[in-house]
């Protein structure tokens, strides 16, 4: 049964952003500081279900076996997979304390005008191994604030560094949820996706070291407390054999059951197997609501798809690009979708879910390859989060310290020249490109 396009079966994405915004508006206004965070999306979303169910039983469609196909999708389960042993991953390593091995180590002797770069840096490399920007804000900032208050440097010059280099090593992070979503959605494998954002991610990085050895004026810190290196070995290894190209999954477990072996033998005295699987557990109940989130959204997008919504969708983009159906204007179609989508749900990991499977439909309309789809689709959502005042990332350091998030935004210096890198990325025709055109001239 071929599908008719349907601005209608768009109308439950549109309803669950209503309540996921609207709620997260609502309690701001009454003084919740998390207020974006108090309707959890999982919930928000059953109301969008139903009326996706209802629009795509008025169309014909087999509303009920359309959303448990959705759910089902090889895809979204992997996805849910890859979160729970991500999620244990995180969990276990920082109870075992490689955390603060990591932080301590990064941190230590530095000389002042490396402070900032060196934060950085650390955040970096420690959001690049757990693949979660929140947890690396969360684990760096205290040290951070250490830090500035014994070297004299502006509070929001220093946690801005630190959402930056979480950002960095999130985007890059061959096991963070807003990856492996990105990657998934577009078709193409974490490593690919990662091959592609290197290029573009890495100069952003590199000016942004430089602007910050410039914009702190600091005096020397005391080195940090000593810590155990070995600690540190179960990132090293995940790092190794994630970009070695080996299956995610095998990845994760191996860096699980190392990183309990290396908590029995190097970490805190009273760590064992009975400790190791709690922790595991919680590492799983830490991802339960992005996990039924994407296991929801699948659904969801089943349904939409079924009832008309992508293809109505794709065809007002066409309209749009005015017949244009060059890789670049793809490429701004899913920037602007991607930027537009997280600007209403304040999450990167469900900014992707949501506009997932229409960014690929334009990818694959406009000629663009599936991981340079995946990169700029990560790209913009980790721009944008970490730069709404109203996200999880700011609001958490913004706490942390006790400065506004609106203070913060100026000082993530990483987003904003990760976005400045981008374009001009975006603007600038690939060698192949140009090698056409003058072919076709």
């Amino acid at each position: 049964m071929s599908v008719r396009p349907s601005a209608l079966a768009l109308t439950p994405l549109l309803l669950f952003l209503a309540l996921f915004f609207g709620a997260g508006l609502y309690y701001t206004e009454q003084g919740d500081a998390m207020g974006f965070y108090r309707l959890h999306a999982p919930v928000a979303i059953l109301p969008a279900i139903a009326l996706g169910l209802w629009i795509a039983h008025r169309a014909g469609v087999k509303a009920m076996d359309t959303l448990l196909q959705g759910i089902g999708d090889s895809n979204i389960v992997l996805m849910c997979l890859i979160f729970l042993l991500a999620g244990g991953f995180a969990m276990v390593t920082k109870q075992i304390g490689a955390v603060d091995a990591v932080v301590a180590l990064g941190v230590g002797a530095l000389p002042p005008a490396l402070i900032l770069p060196g934060l950085f840096l650390v955040a970096g490399f420690l959001s690049l191994a757990v693949g979660t920007s929140m947890g690396t804000i969360a684990a760096v900032t205290p040290i951070a604030l250490g830090v500035s208050d014994a070297a004299g440097i502006d509070r929001a010059l220093v946690v801005g560094a630190v959402i930056g280099g979480a950002t960095f090593g999130d985007n890059l992070s061959v096991i963070s949820d807003t990856a492996i979503a990105a990657a998934r959605t577009q078709g193409c494998t974490v490593r690919e996706k990662f091959r592609e954002n290197i290029k573009i991610a890495l100069p952003a990085a590199v000016v942004t070291l430089a602007l910050l050895a410039v914009v702190g004026d600091a005096s020397p810190v005391e080195a940090a407390e000593p810590a155990s290196p070995w600690l540190v070995l179960p990132y090293v290894l995940v790092l190794a054999l994630a970009i070695s190209g080996l299956d995610v999954l095998v990845v994760l477990t191996v860096g699980l059951v190392v990183a309990g072996l290396f908590g029995v033998f190097f970490g805190p005295q009273d760590y064992g197997l009975p400790t190791f699987t709690d922790d595991i557990y919680a590492g799983f109940e830490s991802v339960v609501e992005i996990t039924l989130l994407a296991l929801f959204i699948g659904g969801l997008g089943a349904l939409m798809k079924a009832s008309g919504g992508l293809h109505w969708l794709a065809a007002q983009i066409s309209r749009l690009a005015r017949g244009n159906t060059g890789r670049r204007t793809g490429e701004w179609c899913i920037a602007a979708l991607a930027s537009l989508t997280d600007v209403f749900t304040a999450n990167n990991t469900v900014a992707i879910l949501i506009s997932g499977g229409v960014a690929r439909d334009i990818a694959e309309r406009h000629d663009v390859p599936p991981a340079r789809a995946a990169s700029v689709l990560d790209i913009f959502v980790c721009i944008v989060q970490s730069l709404l005042p109203y996200g999880a990332q700011i609001l958490l350091a913004a706490s942390l310290a006790g400065l506004s998030p609106l203070a913060l935004m100026g000082k993530v210096h990483y987003c904003w020249l990760l976005a400045i890198v981008t374009v001009l990325f975006m603007v600038w025709p690939s060698r192949r490109h140009r090698q056409t055109s003058t072919a076709n001239g």
